[in-house]
């Protein structure tokens, strides 16, 4: 591993770890308790915590095969709407499948931002990473 794939891991954890807690826990609290989808009296942030840094590996490992070096945050931004329309499907659509949601459509819509929010700046973040080229083995 090198060090943009620390920088893109560390990017996209930190951004996550910030952004979930305030969306879910803070901003939007009593609004997900409406949904009544989350059921833990107290969530479990550790287990949260690592499934963030487990993410932010694989879409580290996984962007510079997505790369395209002359334009680095063009291909962050459409390697993190890939990345992001996978991860709602997974955080509002299956989760309401299996799940009884009260108010579905405001649920969908708040995740659907959630995700643009988190995934836009993953993607600049990512682009800001590999902006410039790599240095010349030698």
């Amino acid at each position: 591993m090198n060090r943009r794939f620390f920088l893109c891991l560390l990017g996209y954890a930190l951004l996550t770890m910030i952004l979930g807690p305030l969306w879910y826990l803070a901003i939007f609290k009593d609004t997900y308790h409406t949904f009544a989808i989350y059921n833990r009296a107290e969530p479990m942030i550790p287990l949260g915590f690592l499934s963030m840094w487990i993410q932010g590996a694989v879409l580290a490992w996984m962007f510079p095969r997505w790369l395209d070096r002359s334009a680095p945050y063009a291909s962050g931004l459409r390697f993190a709407l890939l990345m992001g329309v996978f991860m709602f499907t997974l955080t509002a659509f299956a989760a309401a499948a299996k799940t009884e949601v009260n108010g579905l459509p405001a649920f969908l819509g708040l995740q659907a931002v959630f995700h643009i929010v988190q995934f836009v700046a993953t993607g600049l973040i990512f682009g800001w990473v590999h902006r410039h080229p790599a240095p010349a083995a030698g």
